[in-house]
């Protein structure tokens, strides 16, 4: 989800709640304690230099238990910090404390913000002689009749 698209989604809330992805809701007293711009400069693995930006939001629960951030605090606080750290429409990366802080994406279901999960990857598959992923087959796929025909290949 980019920047751009949870400013529309907040502007038609009343309420906001956070989902992690095992279904679970981020306790509704949670803080938004922090918006900033991530950059990361990095080499990968083949030797390509490369540069991501994302802007990253950290979700805090304290003890109280009466906070509730409204849709129209978190648009000032996102928009506050687009003036101020000159952060443009980027991806949106959620930061979240579990049994450490956890990374995640971000997607909304026309109710919830859904915290969805991030997998590593390497960037230089074509260079660090990983295969392309072959396709799966099911048996039937498999053309009805003899496979073992003279004139099919397979011998």
């Amino acid at each position: 989800m980019k920047l751009s698209e949870i400013k529309l989604e907040l502007s038609k809330l009343d309420k906001i709640a956070f989902q992690l992805p095992n279904g679970e809701l981020v306790p509704n007293h949670f803080h938004v304690t922090e918006v900033g711009k991530i950059t990361k400069h990095f080499i990968d693995c083949g030797g390509t230099v490369r540069k991501e930006e994302v802007v990253n939001f950290q979700l805090w629960n304290a003890d109280d238990y009466d906070y509730r951030l409204h849709p129209e605090k978190l648009t000032h606080i996102i928009e506050l910090s687009e003036k101020t750290l000159g952060i443009g429409d980027l991806d949106i990366e959620v930061e979240y404390q579990g049994d450490t802080i956890g990374k995640f994406g971000l997607d909304f279901d026309g109710t919830n913000f859904l915290l969805t999960t991030k997998k590593t990857d390497c960037l230089a598959k074509d260079n660090c002689g990983i295969p392309a992923e072959k396709p799966k087959l099911q048996f039937s796929d498999l053309g009805q009749g003899s496979s073992c025909d003279p004139n099919s290949g397979c011998c």
